[in-house]
């Protein structure tokens, strides 16, 4: 049951749908329905699928916490070597989520971006929520509907995530960044 709880948990933070998701790892939307809701017990081989599928190990659907916890650690603590870290390269950055996929509500990450690294040509947005941040070293250009700010460190920011937005960085060293969005994105 837990197992399922997890996957679901990770779906809905992701915004995908059982048909998205089923998809991806190759596998029926009924399958993966019964999974989710601990009616079926999935085999390793769809655990590896649909947690592909999730961007996720398979390590995070299991808890190595005490039983008796009421709350695992993991659903509000994240250890550095449990980090899950999105590599990016065609966009020249790497992203590190901070906050644990249980919290839907915010989501943190840190973000370097390597010099020409951007978040691409076009402006993008998102239909609700806010994003704000802090810049730990380097230099970041940041647009918000169509002007450009340079950050260096210990600048901040924040602003409605419908604005539309892009950010690039084009100084000769990384930038590193503390993002924070809400809703959770990843």
């Amino acid at each position: 049951m837990r197992i399922g709880a997890r996957l679901r948990d990770r779906r809905k933070l992701r915004q995908l749908s059982l048909q998205e998701v089923a998809g991806r790892a190759g596998i029926s939307v009924a399958l993966l329905s019964q999974v989710e809701r601990g009616i079926s017990a999935p085999s390793l081989d769809t655990m590896v699928a649909v947690c592909a599928g999730l961007d996720m190990p398979v390590s995070w659907l299991f808890d190595n916490s005490d039983p008796a916890q009421a709350v695992p650690e993991e659903a509000f603590i994240v250890r550095r070597a449990a980090r899950r870290v999105l590599d990016l390269a065609a966009h020249g950055m790497t992203k590190e989520m901070l906050t644990p996929d249980a919290c839907r509500q915010v989501q943190m990450m840190r973000m370097l971006i390597r010099p020409g690294g951007s978040s691409g040509e076009a402006p993008y947005n998102h239909p609700e929520g806010a994003k704000c941040g802090t810049m730990l070293a380097g230099a970041l250009w940041l647009e918000v509907d169509g002007r450009a700010h340079v950050l260096r460190t210990g600048d901040s920011f924040a602003f409605d995530a419908t604005a539309m937005i892009r950010f690039w960085n084009e100084g000769p060293a990384d930038a590193e960044v503390i993002w924070v969005g809400s809703p959770a994105f990843y």
